[in-house]
């Protein structure tokens, strides 16, 4: 009985967490109005092409990014690679919204780049060509940044280990290093690399701020303008169906991508020892690997602390401080949520691992392969229904007037993000729950426990690490959100992330700076958290 609690339990719980996607896929099933007409005969090729393009684009640009860095520390030896090993993911601590409002600033006509090479060179406005940052090219750029972390971190653990090991047998049976390397090594960790790409084209398509500052329209940005712009709500469900559709393509061939990721019992585990460059290869080597760390969060952080010291926040005091008790405050109800509810369905699993509760499980976490903008979307419109129900039902029976209820509150705002990041807690949790030895459960069932004393006497105590990294990681998440955070804010609400949003909108970066250097700043403890988790000697985590 107890297990149908928690099988039953956690089919709800999955059920509400995943209603906005169901009503966006419900969206693609209704009758199309006049706008959806006009979207599809004039804009709506463009967000298609656009999309693909940036998902092409800044795939093959972080794809070679991660690769090549981790494959160069993973198994070469040259100076600083032991620091360079955590410091390549740092560009994942910075929101991409925020690279772009620095490049821009330092790249445009006015900017301090041009300007110099114009006082250095002597020439005039057209005597010169240089490659606009505003563009398709410029965003791609800049996504592939901050994201290529996303495949170096996969990537290294997969090189390190096996991949590493397999490319050292075809040496030593005569194989060039090349051969070696695109006949042995990517193909083995080609399911890693899958893995971390899918990542990289899923933030891809979730992007809102970088697309919006640069002008690309792609179906993020048409979400925003065909609700806000041309006040269709239905036309623009229906654009992120569409976009939902696109994110199931990516992740139905990240599923592909991983088939056959089985551990060979021939190969050691063990990373072998790293070939060391010497010479104008090894400088090449560290050269190569520095660049993406330079380029990706030393430049924007130097830039940003420069502004935050010299001009910083006109409100830095006590507006800022509710700028920063706003966003702490959604970010640590979220996170709270988040890991209790993910604790929730690892347990669930493991007292019942049935098709019920592995339903449920891939339900709950649908969120994290979805832009915040389309789970936002969908979760205006039951949540609309349900405030006009209930305040209906007041209004006739008790002569209430209570308005909206959840819509444009904290309320909803904090269940679109708990769509959005379960999924990372659970990742957490369910990789903290694996490191649990099955035996203290019979033990304790034995010894009649149930199963929820179980979880708070055995089971909670054992992942408090893993609890831990699942509230940090989902705490950051949020801080970082933008598209659902501008949907479904309550009026006069803002947050650290729609601060940088709104001041960098009106060309005030400076200003800006002091809210995106604070982002920056508590966004790097996670990454690099995420580099201890992805050693080679760490224990890979399970996907749900």
């Amino acid at each position: 009985m107890r297990a149908h609690l928690w099988r039953v339990g956690g089919l709800v719980a999955a059920g509400i967490v995943a209603l906005p996607v169901f009503t966006v896929l419900g969206s693609l099933f209704f009758r199309s109005g006049e706008t959806w007409a006009h979207l599809r005969a004039t804009v709506l090729p463009d967000y298609l092409a656009n999309t693909v393009l940036l998902m092409l684009g800044v795939g093959l640009l972080a794809g070679v990014i991660g690769v090549g860095t981790a494959w160069m520390v993973a198994t070469k030896e040259f100076p600083g690679r032991r620091w360079l090993t955590w410091a390549l993911a740092l560009p994942l601590a910075a929101p991409a919204y925020v690279i772009a409002y620095v490049y821009t600033d330092l790249l445009e006509y006015a900017g301090p780049v041009q300007s110099a090479l114009r006082e250095i060179t002597s020439w005039e406005a057209g005597d010169y060509s240089f490659p606009p940052v505003r563009s398709l090219g410029g965003a791609t750029v800049m996504l592939a940044l901050v994201l290529y972390p996303y495949v170096y971190l996969l990537a290294r653990t997969a090189f390190a280990t096996q991949a590493a090991a397999m490319f050292e047998a075809a040496r030593v049976l005569g194989a060039s290093p090349r051969r070696a390397f695109y006949s042995i090594a990517l193909p083995a960790a080609r399911p890693a690399i899958a893995g971390g790409l899918a990542l990289v084209l899923m933030e891809t398509v979730a992007d809102y701020g970088v697309v919006d500052y640069f002008g690309v329209a792609t179906f993020t940005t048409g979400i925003f303008r065909t609700w806000f712009a041309l006040g269709d709500r239905d036309a623009a469900m229906q654009l992120a169906g569409l976009l939902f559709l696109l994110v199931a393509v990516l992740v139905v061939a990240e599923h592909y991508g991983r088939r056959g990721r089985f551990d060979n019992p021939v190969s050691r585990s063990a990373p072998p020892p790293p070939e060391e460059l010497k010479g104008h290869r090894a400088l090449l080597a560290a050269a190569l690997c520095l660049a993406p760390v330079v380029l990706g969060f030393a430049v924007p952080f130097a830039v940003l602390a420069h502004y935050a010291f010299t001009v910083g926040d006109p409100l830095l005091g006590r507006s800022f401080a509710d700028f920063v008790q706003a966003s702490f405050g959604v970010a640590g109800a979220t996170a709270v949520l988040a890991a209790g509810l993910a604790l929730w369905l690892v347990s669930a699993q493991r007292a019942s691992s049935g098709p019920v509760t592995r339903f449920s499980v891939r339900m709950a976490t649908l969120g994290y392969a979805l832009p915040g903008a389309m789970l936002a979307v969908g979760l205006l419109v039951p949540l609309t229904a349900f405030d006009k129900t209930v305040a209906g039902f007041l209004a006739r029976n008790f002569d209430l007037q209570v308005g909206l209820l959840l819509t444009g509150s904290a309320a909803a705002l904090i269940f679109a993000y708990l769509a959005r990041f379960l999924t990372v807690a659970y990742n957490s949790c369910h990789a903290g729950m694996e490191r649990v030895h099955q035996n203290l459960d019979a033990v304790a069932r034995s010894l009649g426990a149930t199963p929820g004393r179980v979880l708070r006497e055995i089971h909670t105590p054992l992942m408090r690490g893993a609890v831990a990294t699942a509230l940090l990681l989902v705490f950051i998440d949020v801080l970082k959100e933008l598209p659902a955070t501008l949907i479904l804010r309550p009026f006069n609400f803002e947050t650290l992330a729609t601060r940088v949003y709104r001041l960098a909108s009106d060309e005030r970066l400076a200003e800006a700076s002091t809210a995106a250097l604070a982002i920056v700043a508590m966004g790097t403890l996670p990454a690099l958290l995420l580099v201890r988790g992805t050693a080679p000697s760490a224990r890979p985590r399970p996907s749900p």
